[in-house]
């Protein structure tokens, strides 16, 4: 009888202590999941408008580096070989550069951004700075309360002058650094996405 009770309260006990130790597993997991969910960085969406696709490219990188979601910034009408022409003083691009108060139409007037915290925002350089395709943007769109980052591609000048003249033509949005794409590395580009989205 007494090794039969003594069986009984040695299974009761060995019951507890596992019931203990699944409580604290759930725990230690609930508070793993906390942690997650307090570490994830901002969701991200990169939005471009490329002309020739250089722009395009630089772009997809960058979303599939940063677990971003992507968007074209397409015009209504696309622009052709003849429209590029920057030699030609008539081509379309030449008379919209000359026109800083021109806006080119687009083929979504504007972009669902309501989720997204961090826009990535790219362009290629037109007469050393930004397309006004991307004035048109940012006017269609409401980017209060988020901080848009610019990156450029170019064929040799600098990032600069396009970020001055956005942060002068708009300076009510949160600017992060830009980044011209061109030649930079995956590390540079990561480093670059990371202190973008610092929260």
């Amino acid at each position: 009888m007494k090794l039969k009770t003594t069986r009984i309260l040695s299974s009761l006990v060995l019951l507890a202590l596992m019931a203990l130790g699944a409580c604290s597993n759930r725990q230690k997991s609930s508070q793993a999941d906390t942690a997650a969910t307090d570490s994830v960085a901002p969701k991200a969406i990169v939005c471009y408008f490329s002309a020739t696709g250089t722009t395009a490219k630089a772009a997809e990188r960058i979303a599939a580096l940063a677990g971003a979601d992507i968007h074209e910034i397409a015009p209504r009408q696309k622009y052709t070989d003849a429209d590029l022409d920057w030699r030609d003083s008539l081509s379309r691009s030449s008379v919209e550069m000359r026109n800083r108060d021109f806006r080119p139409q687009l083929a979504d007037t504007t972009t669902d951004l309501k989720a997204y915290s961090i826009v990535f925002l790219g362009f290629p350089n037109w007469w050393n700075t930004a397309p006004t395709i991307i004035n048109t943007f940012i006017e269609s769109n409401d980017l209060a309360g988020k901080t848009v980052v610019p990156f450029m591609t170019s064929g040799g000048s600098t990032i600069d002058q396009s970020e001055t003249d956005l942060k002068a033509a708009y300076p009510s949005i949160t600017w992060a650094p830009g980044l011209l794409m061109n030649s930079a590395t995956d590390d540079e580009v990561k480093a670059w996405i990371e202190s973008s989205t610092k929260k």
